[in-house]
């Protein structure tokens, strides 16, 4: 869907998109590639416009022009907040991506965090929250002393694992989704940080759960090397993920999926035991289930050895 770019702080290039725009709405599009490439030479540095013109692009069936444009969209803001890096990989560009840009992962999130819930949950019939608790009692697993919720969005999985744990932080890259949990009342702590990149320090866990999380990171490898130093001998990980035939795929919802394979190899190579991967249906998307897997593991019995290097947790408080 194309809709109006954040402006570029250039009136002349703006009233050019919104032409450019218009006259993609009746559905030249050949001619709103060319107004578009116009207001791109008057603000060059200009990242939403290039992923405008990408999106013209793409819906003229130019995959070169479309990709050429969102690269150059990446070069005007490395951060990415807008995802061009993930739409040319979508188009066939190498290399593959293994996580998402933190940047575009928050803006997305801020934005969506008002109608989040039901959206998420009365609309597409979310179900993760409660697969993890369900998964949590057929592995044994009892109360926790302390509990993390990676990526906990608006709180939906802190309301459902409130009553079986003492202690339970939050962490999410959203602050308005931070700001939804806070107002729930259920977390004793909440901080904003990215969870691909915490680093290993304080007090540890009991139970570590990221309820529909890992879509977001694509590579598993340092966060699951994260958890198991920060889970107490004998604790609890569980966690969803979407099923998916390579080890890492991106797919054209903007969410990576794993394979089985993938997250078993993971979690064995990182010391993890007890190992409950079990299918299911994370939620409906455009009318379709979404398969997945809802997945528990046991912490092993003597703490992993944490890195050279590792420093004070990267939540901020």
């Amino acid at each position: 869907m194309v809709g109006r770019p954040f402006p570029s702080g250039d009136p002349a290039a703006d009233r050019r998109a919104g032409y450019a725009e218009t006259l993609a709405h009746i559905g030249d599009i050949a001619a709103a590639v060319e107004v578009m490439q116009g207001a791109l030479e008057l603000a060059p540095g200009w990242a939403a416009g290039w992923v405008r013109l990408g999106d013209y692009c793409e819906m003229s069936g130019d995959v070169e022009g479309a990709r050429a444009a969102f690269a150059r969209a990446v070069d005007a803001d490395p951060a990415d907040p807008l995802g061009a890096s993930l739409r040319r990989e979508l188009l066939g560009a190498e290399p593959m991506l293994d996580a998402m840009p933190p940047a575009f992962v928050e803006l997305l999130f801020d934005q969506y965090a008002p109608r989040f819930e039901v959206s998420l949950v009365d609309k597409r019939g979310y179900r993760g929250p409660e697969l993890v608790l369900a998964a949590l009692d057929r592995a044994g697993a009892g109360r926790a002393a302390r509990a993390l919720d990676l990526g906990c969005g608006t709180g939906l999985m802190g309301q459902v694992l409130r009553g079986r744990c003492d202690w339970l932080e939050g962490i999410d890259l959203s602050s308005a989704m931070l700001e939804v949990a806070q107002g729930k009342g259920v977390y004793d702590r909440l901080d904003k940080a990215d969870i691909a990149t915490l680093d290993l320090g304080g007090a540890p866990y009991d139970l570590i759960v990221a309820a529909d999380v890992f879509i977001y990171l694509g590579a598993l490898e340092r966060v699951i090397a994260w958890v198991a130093g920060m889970l107490r001998p004998g604790g609890h990980l569980a966690f969803t993920v979407e099923t998916g035939s390579a080890p890492v795929e991106l797919r054209q919802s903007r969410r990576f999926a794993h394979s089985r394979v993938y997250v078993e190899g993971l979690l064995t190579d990182a010391g993890f035991t007890g190992l409950r991967l079990a299918p299911c249906v994370l939620r409906q998307d455009r009318g379709a289930p979404v398969d997945g897997l809802v997945v528990v593991a046991t912490a092993p019995a003597m703490a992993c050895a944490r890195p050279e290097g590792a420093g004070e947790a990267g939540a901020m408080a």
